[in-house]
């Protein structure tokens, strides 16, 4: 007979997982049970939150025996769980993330190996972006991390994934909006100034890009924030305001205002020089990224005889990375901006055999159309590199690729779920994936980043 629970009721339970989300695992009768803040291993004495059909969901009232897992070193910031990992040691997070691959891989039949992740050379420090949502608590003005499931904001003093000088200007900005008393958006009523700090730092350079978003232009003293920030952290190479006074969870709104300086950075990835707008996409982790762009460029393996036709190419970091190996780089992205940043990277960099055009990927039957009627012929690719977002790419993209039946399909997924998928359909198609390669973008997190290689 199954056994009923009751919310308040306390049990003991040997924690024997940890989710991607950072939740414990246990069982209570053969009924597993969630419990955030625990790792496999621990004994803990739980409380039941929450009853559905099948599972629990607890809160830890008391650790009787912690798990020799357990690491309490990684992050002080014990009000933020945005980092699933931080309670347990960096080599048993990078095996976890292993192991989840090798199970995603496995449950979809396809036979393909996975092989040992490849980790991050830094363990904290390594994020080169951070977005700040800006709050009053307690009548101060405060920066930090949405709470779970809601848009609580949970102050945090100094993230250990972000570089220390990103705390040094924000508490620098927040002595300005403290001096002249600006206000914070609220979302209930939609009024007031301020909504978040937005950084970017490139790693080599040393350059920042600080950007902060209001609902309006109409910042009040300016000038003087302007001033404070060079004075103080001279590697601040542009300020800008972005304007987002929709009612909307985007942090970004469209339109921009420089206050000081040039609206980018530049950095280097993959010896190549990219400049960097605070909207274009660019890997959180640069030197982790390095050793992806590595691993990818050896498997697509472009000989001067190919044309490398790089999908949902962003700024024309990955593309421009195998430039000098491949005959042809012909590069697809739906965000104008980010063609335009392409374009001037190749320029930049001294690359003439890379062309970059804007595209929907969504949009299979005119993917190709203004790129094949700029250089005047049909694109039949020998390597296509697809790096799509978290969804994976639609049925209609994969089967239009395998359509012009390039020699490999190196495929880049921030998402292990949706590149088994994708795997398995274009296994379908006549591709036949070799060895999957975990690479661990995000340490601390839930999140890995993974590459394979699809022949025909």
């Amino acid at each position: 007979m199954k056994k009923l629970f009751k919310k308040n009721e306390i049990y003991t339970v040997r924690i024997e997982d940890i989710t991607d989300l950072g939740f414990g695992v246990g069982h209570i009768e053969g009924c597993a049970i969630f419990v955030a803040d625990t790792v496999m291993g621990d004994l803990v004495r739980v409380s039941i939150i929450k009853v559905n059909s099948g599972y629990l969901v607890g809160r830890m009232i008391e650790l009787i025996e912690a798990s020799e897992a357990r690491c309490t070193s990684r992050c002080t910031e014990s009000g933020c769980r945005s980092c699933a990992y931080k309670n347990i040691s960096y080599s048993d997070e990078a095996l976890k993330k292993e192991e989840g691959v090798r199970r995603l891989f496995s449950r979809r039949e396809l036979s393909v190996p996975v092989a040992k992740i490849i980790t991050s050379p830094a363990e904290t420090r390594y994020r080169n972006k951070a977005q700040y949502p800006i709050a009053r608590v307690g009548g101060r003005y405060t920066v930090g991390f949405y709470a779970p499931k809601s848009h609580r904001v949970c102050p945090i003093e100094d993230c250990p994934l972000t570089p220390e000088v990103f705390s040094e200007i924000v508490a620098l900005c927040l002595s300005h909006f403290e001096k002249h008393s600006l206000s914070v958006y609220n979302e209930e009523s939609g009024e007031g100034l301020l909504r978040h700090i937005y950084l970017r730092r490139g790693e080599v350079t040393g350059e920042i890009l600080l950007t902060i978003v209001v609902t309006s232009f109409a910042f009040p003293h300016a000038d003087e924030l302007v001033a404070s920030v060079r004075e103080r952290f001279p590697q601040v190479v542009g300020i800008l305001l972005n304007k987002n006074s929709e009612a909307t969870n985007v942090i970004l709104g469209d339109e921009y205002k420089t206050l000081y300086g040039v609206p980018y950075i530049f950095d280097v990835l993959a010896g190549v020089r990219l400049k960097i707008t605070a909207q274009s996409f660019y890997q959180v982790n640069r030197t982790a990224c390095e050793l992806l762009y590595a691993k990818a460029r050896d498997l697509a393996a472009p000989t001067k005889a190919d044309t490398v036709l790089d999908l949902y190419c962003g700024a024309g970091s990955i593309g421009l990375s195998m430039a000098r190996d491949a005959g042809e780089v012909i590069g697809i992205e739906i965000v104008e901006s980010a063609v335009e940043c392409a374009k001037e990277n190749a320029v930049a960099n001294g690359i003439t055999n890379a062309s970059f055009f804007t595209g929907d990927a969504a949009n299979t039957e005119r993917l190709l159309e203004a790129a094949e009627r700029k250089i005047g012929k049909r694109i039949d690719p020998d390597v296509v590199i697809l790096d799509p977002p978290r969804a994976g790419c639609a049925p209609e993209l994969l089967s239009f690729v395998a359509s012009r039946e390039p020699k490999r399909i190196v495929y880049i997924s921030c998402n292990p779920k949706t590149l088994a998928r994708d795997a398995e359909l274009l296994a379908a198609l006549g591709y036949k994936a070799d060895t999957v390669y975990p690479v661990d973008m995000f340490p601390m997190t839930g999140h890995v980043e993974s590459v394979v290689c699809l022949t025909r």
